[in-house]
Parts: C-alpha cells; structure tokens; sequence
C-alpha cells in the first residue's frame, strides 16, 4: 500500500454474465431496483433505464422463491428487448432462495449476517470454542451445496456484509467492530477457497463512513495475508438524498478508490435508481484522472496506523488543531460577503483589505503584507512571504505550502513559530498523495502545527464540488489529518454552496456535526412505503434539529442495524405500517403509513421537552 500514490489493487477477474469485474477490467458501476420482483414489466423497465444510464449491473431484491423464481422472466425481458445487463438477486435470511436465484441470475448476492444465523436481536450470547466452531460449521455444511449449485450454473456470488446486519453470534465475540465484520466476511471466504469457487465479490458497507473505511481497509489487510484477492464492492449504505447522499458516498468511496480499492460501486441514494449511476460515473472518473501521475516521493511517517488511524497530534492555535473541531475558512474575494448562518464559515480570507460590512462571529485574514495589527484580523502568508513571519506580531498565522516546498528552512521556520497554521496546497494530478506527503513529513519532524486543506476547484455543477472535494477530503479526514478545510471554487457557484459543502464534508467524515443527519435507504423491492416523499416531509419537519440523527429505513434487513447510533428510526415493517425506533429499541410498531411521520415528529417533541 502506496499512501502517496496511484496504484489499483490486482485482484482475481470474476465473471457476471458478460461483463467480467477485477483483474484489468474497468470499475464496474451498478444500482438496484425499487420495484417488486414479482412485477416482471416494472423490473424490465426500470433496469432498461439502469441500463440506459451506464449502469453495468442491477440487483434486485429476493425475498422469496416465487421473487427468485420471477428472475427467469426478468431476464428473458431484457434479452427479448437487446438488454444484456446481467442481473443481480439480493438475497436475505433465507438459503433457499439463494440456491433458486443461482439458476437464474448472473450473480447472486447473500449476507453473512443472515444466511444461516438467525435474525438479529442484539441479544448477547455465550458460545464456548467449541460450540462456537459448530456453529462455523453450520455455515459451512449450508453453503457448499449453493457454491455447487453457482458451479453448475456459472453463477457468481457476492458475499454482502453490512454493519447493520451483522449476526448475533458475531456481536457478542466481536462487538460492533470492523474486526466483527472482517471475521463474518472470512467464514464464508475460507469456505469458498477450500472449495476452489473463486468467482466471488465481496462488499463490506455501511453508513458510516469511518466504520466502512476501515472495514474495507482492513478486510483488504486480511485477504493479503491469506493469500486471497476477491475483487471489492464498494458502497455506503443508507447515504440519503441530494447533497448528503452524495458527498457521504463520495466521501466514504472516494476514500477507498484513491487507494486503489475497489473493482465495482454503488452510489446508494434515496432516489431514483437510474439517478445513481451519473454520480458514480463522476466519482469513478475524477478518481481515474490520477492514473500514471508523476511520482510523489512521500515517506510514512513512523507510528502512523492506516488500518486503525487516530487524529494527529497538533498545538492548538486559537480555535485551529489540538481537541477543536476542524475549521471552516471561505473566501470572498468577489466582495459578495453572503453567508449562511447555519454554514458560516470559521474564517474568511479578504485578501487585501477587510470588507466594510462584516459578519458577526468570523474572523477575516488578510495577506500577511498588509495586515496592520488590527484587532480582529489575522494575516495569511504564502511560501514567498516566509522572511514576514518573525516580523508579524499576530497570535495567529497562516503559512500557504506546497508539499515541495517545504524546505529545511521552512521546517525551521515552523519550529520557530508554532503559533503557524499550514494551509497545505497541491496542484499534483494526485493532490491527495502530496497532501498526505506534506502531513506525514511534518509528523516526521515533529512538528504539531495544525493543518488546513486548501482544495481549489472550477465547478459550475454543484453536484460535481460536492463529488470531487469530498473525494479529495475523505482520506485525509479518515487517516485524522485534518485540522480545517478551505474550499475554493471558481466557477458559479454561490458561496452558500461552496459553504454548504466544506460543512457537509466534514460531517460525513464524522469529525463536525453542523445539521440534521439522516440515515436513508435507497429503497428496494421490499419498501412498501413512499421512501422520497416520507424523506422530504420527516426533513421539511426536523432540519432543524442540528446534532440530532434520524433514521428512515424501507425495511428490517439493515434498518435497526444501520441506525442503530441514530437517535430515532422510521422503518417499514410492512405493507402500509411503520415502526419507531428510539434508539435500538422499537417504541411503537405497526402505525398505519399516513400516521407515521406525525407520531415520529410526536416522539422528538416530547423527548426535546422532557415528556
């Protein structure tokens, strides 16, 4: 593992139908139905539109053996219509309907937290070794006879863990860690090595982004010692809607892509199925634009842990580094001086002069040159103004570098002065390798200056900053670089936007909670409720509500898991019925639909008056 540059993993070439996946194939893209499986005409149609949009595979849900049985008429749908996309079933609790899938789908996928173990309760069990082992056994006596069967029918699989399911045999000797879900994924690796069945995918998701990092890097660690090289589905489970959706996955992917994991992604939004594919095909590419950039010649720093990251030591500065959040700082060079006051940026730099109208509660930089002393404004230095910094009697500095630039000077410079915040640049095609670089060279040097990102863009698409910055921040965030972040965009975009982002960031990187967070399934065939509209109105009502985490699931497979630390959960427990959630535990079950939204909105109210 490269940190600083460009490598993609190697891993074994899997056949799904005929579109192969790893080894020198490109990254796959995919998404999934939101229709019953049962309904043959709808399927078709809407995996025509996955299609039409470049997906490159569609899974559908398969609850039972008559939706199992149904993929045959799918299938023989699409290739009637010229559609070659191969299928996908998404198969949960039971076994059965794995072995009927096999027969009709190019790949079958089977979670590992419910294929033999029984649904999850959260209750804790005690297994000795040994009845522990039997259990492993169990595993292994079900699952051969469908690796068989996939044989047989050149079938591939994808073995799914998702944190939500994990099984309770796993929580109670694991815990709720990435090593509980590496160990779930493995049970079932092993099984399908000893059987020589190597056409296996492997996913390990889930909402958050810190615990999906890790996992996947993990379970990446773990394959290599063993001598396995499954290629990786990469995902975030439950990401949401709009911008949220978009910048988690971009975040927690990107993350993992800009290490060269992953051989195929969904983008899982609370929307419309064909309206993944465009945002993954945006994620992939602008992570592709690396390749065979020019060499980085970082060096790793020593304690750094890129399996179990923790945040970096720095000396705080003000409000910059040591135990504060990372910081906000904007620009507005244009003179608009607009700000929002949910996203108002921590600092603002001015350039050459303050603006004549200010807003209440920021600070503004200026260029270091002309800063006079004046209370309430701080300079901001580059690298050609480095002989100004002893001469400057500001509490606070601010040092633009380079990765290249940091010479022997300026690394005495900054040991002179640790009241000096890095405001780290790059212009590299790999900007993520030279900003790590520049951190890991100051970690080396025993440095503890905080350090701000500068990431500099010319997007007139929001949607297309929100994709390529929380691509380049995820991993800085995730290896605990980050001090700041400052967002600079010269296309069109408003600053409420730009603002918007750098904020959105930093909360789907957990490290600075600024607005509601949402935890939301795309939808499948088993959500028998209107997931957008629910969303949009559970959201109308509760935006407000900064810190708080709701989650709104279509069904039990990952609802009580995936928002197991969230603070409310809506989840479908049927056709037309609801179940609360208030935390892990299930408060009201069974609420009629057109009740639900009203009886959640009911619940926060009376916990936020003390009912």
């Amino acid at each position: 593992m490269d940190l600083f540059n460009y490598f993609r993993r190697e891993s074994l070439e899997v056949n799904v139908g005929a579109v192969p996946l790893g080894g020198s194939n490109p990254i796959r893209i995919q998404s999934m139905t939101n229709t019953s499986t049962q309904d043959t005409e709808a399927c078709v149609e809407q995996a025509k539109r996955i299609a039409d949009a470049g997906g490159e595979y569609v899974r559908l849900t398969t609850q039972g053996v008559k939706e199992a049985e149904n993929l045959m008429n799918i299938n023989i749908g699409l290739r009637s219509r010229g559609y070659m996309v191969p299928l996908v079933a998404d198969v949960h609790f039971n076994p059965k309907v794995a072995d009927v899938a096999a027969q009709y789908a190019e790949k079958v996928r089977i979670n590992p937290g419910n294929y033999v173990d029984a649904a999850r309760t959260f209750k804790k069990l005690e297994y000795t070794d040994e009845e522990y082992a039997a259990e492993v056994q169990k595993i292994r006596d079900r699952f051969v006879p469908f690796l068989n069967i996939c044989k047989e029918n050149h079938t591939a699989i994808r073995i799914g863990v998702n944190h939500g399911s994990l099984s309770d045999r796993i929580m109670s000797r694991y815990g709720d860690t990435p090593e509980g879900m590496v160990a779930s994924c493995m049970e079932f690796l092993r099984v399908c090595v000893e059987e020589q069945f190597l056409n296996v995918v492997i996913s390990i998701k889930a909402s958050n982004t810190v615990v999906m990092v890790r996992t996947v890097r993990l379970l990446a660690a773990v394959m290599e010692q063993e001598g396995m090289a499954f290629p990786l589905h990469l995902g975030v489970t439950e990401a949401g809607d709009g911008e949220d959706g978009r910048i988690k996955s971009a975040l927690g992917i990107g993350a993992l892509l800009n290490d060269g994991l992953g051989d195929t992604i969904r983008v899982s939004l609370s929307e419309a199925p064909e309206a993944e594919i465009p945002v993954a095909r945006k994620l992939v590419d602008y992570v592709l634009l690396k390749q065979n950039h020019p060499f980085v010649p970082g060096v790793e720093a020593p304690g750094f842990n890129y399996l179990e990251p923790s945040r970096r030591k720095t000396r705080a500065v003000r409000n910059i580094g040591g135990s504060h959040l990372p910081v906000v700082i904007a620009d507005r060079l244009d003179g608009k001086m607009e700000t929002n006051p949910q996203f108002t940026p921590d600092y603002i730099y001015a350039g050459r002069a303050l603006p004549e109208t200010r807003e209440a509660g920021v600070e503004y930089i200026l260029d270091a040159d002309v800063w006079t002393g004046e209370a309430g404004t701080w300079p901001a230095f580059n690298h050609a103004q480095l002989p100004l910094m002893g001469g400057c009697e500001a509490e606070l500095k601010f040092l633009f570098m380079p990765y290249m630039a940091q010479t022997d000077e300026v690394i005495a410079c900054l040991k002179a002065h640790p009241e000096a915040v890095v405001i780290s640049q790059s212009n590299h095609p790999n900007r993520l390798g030279e900003h790590r670089a520049l951190v890991h060279q100051l970690m080396t040097e025993g440095l503890e200056n905080p350090v701000v990102f500068f990431q500099h863009y010319a997007e007139n698409c929001a949607e297309d900053l929100q994709i390529k910055a929380a691509a380049d921040m995820g991993a800085l965030i995730l290896d605990g670089l980050c001090d700041g972040i400052f967002l600079l965009n010269q296309g069109e975009l408003s600053h409420a936007v730009i603002d918007a982002t750098a904020f959105g960031i930093l909360q789907a990187g957990r490290v600075r909670t600024s607005k509601t967070e949402y935890i939301s399934c795309p939808g499948c065939g088993r959500t028998l409720y209107d997931l957008e509209k629910t969303i949009a109105r559970v959201k109308a009502a509760t935006s407000h509500l900064v810190g708080v985490k709701i989650g709104i699931m279509g069904c039990i497979v990952n609802g009580p898991g995936e928002m197991a630390d969230a603070d409310y959960g809506y989840v479908g427990a049927g056709r037309g019925k609801i179940s609360l959630y208030k935390g892990k535990t299930c408060v009201e079950k069974n609420i009629p639909e057109e009740h639900a939204v009203e009886r959640l909105l009911e619940l926060i109210r009376n916990d936020s008056a003390g009912g």
